[in-house]
């Protein structure tokens, strides 16, 4: 069996662990049944832990409790740079072995309920776990929506970016993040209702700033180039600009501007929302 997912952005500002929205970027995972174990791959991670040891290969044996099949992965999703690979994958490899249940498998082997949900269901999703099971919901969104992603080369991995958030936080910020969050998901449904100020964020991103040192500014650059809005993409590096289908293209261009400008390689793009999710191909 040959499966399709989205990769995914989480977050969107003030949706810490709940929001997050599919994009078109993929990762395919092929199982076929063999007499021994075999894996290949392409794309983002190719040749790394080509063996037992790979995501999809243990989320495959998990779900069919032998490993008497051949893998084949093609990503076009970065690793390590919050766009939700690691849930694309195992999502991706649980349904193409036949998992009964590849949302609960995916969030419980990477811990993000929202990048799974959206993978599997595309299009704009809230996400918890709940009583021991994965809640997942589509939300509207308004297709005039489009994503600059600004991907740097530099990898941030999401232990990294979670050691340094506090354990409590001031219950003004809470607040803060609960009336942006409402505001955000009214905008993102209807873009004439769009709040610039509704991405912004108190529980995460201010915390997680020095590890990206490009990141303020660049979020700045987004929106000073006309993105309504710009947020970090779960947990970075990368970045996001929310923008409408006019000015994407000139955001992406101040966008590469900036990394040049700063010295920091990496690519820039413009991205629709995938509305599918996974597919059986």
């Amino acid at each position: 069996m040959r499966c399709r997912v989205p990769a995914s952005s989480a977050n969107l500002g003030p949706g810490f662990d709940v929001l997050a929205v599919a994009l078109q970027l993929y990762v395919e995972v092929s199982l076929e049944p063999a007499d021994h174990f075999a894996i290949s791959s392409e794309g983002f991670g190719a040749g790394q832990f080509d063996d037992e040891r790979h995501l999809a290969a243990v989320v495959a044996r998990s779900v069919l409790g032998h490993e008497n099949f051949a893998l084949h992965v093609n990503s076009n999703v970065p690793l390590s740079r919050g766009l939700g690979s690691s849930a694309a994958l195992a999502l991706a490899a649980a349904a193409a072995a036949g998992a009964t249940d590849p949302l609960a498998l995916a969030s419980d082997v990477d811990g993000h309920a929202e990048n799974a949900a959206a993978s599997l269901l595309g299009g704009l999703v809230a996400a918890s776990v709940r009583d021991g099971g994965v809640v997942a919901r589509s939300l509207p969104l308004d297709p005039a929506w489009r994503f600059v992603v600004v991907i740097p080369e530099v990898e941030l991995k999401t232990t990294d970016a979670r050691d340094v958030l506090p354990s409590t936080v001031p219950f003004a910020d809470a607040v803060f993040n609960l009336s942006s969050l409402g505001l955000l998901i009214a905008g993102l449904a209807r873009h004439d209702d769009f709040v610039a100020s509704s991405m912004d964020d108190a529980l995460h991103q201010n915390y997680r700033m020095d590890l990206v040192k490009f990141a303020r500014p660049l979020l700045a650059a987004l929106r000073e180039a006309g993105a309504l809005g710009s947020c970090w993409s779960g947990a970075g590096s990368t970045m996001l600009g929310l923008c409408l289908a006019d000015s994407a293209e000139g955001v992406a261009h101040a966008a590469r501007d900036f990394l040049e400008d700063h010295s920091e390689p990496g690519s820039v793009l413009v991205l629709e929302a995938d509305r599918t999710g996974l597919v059986t191909l």
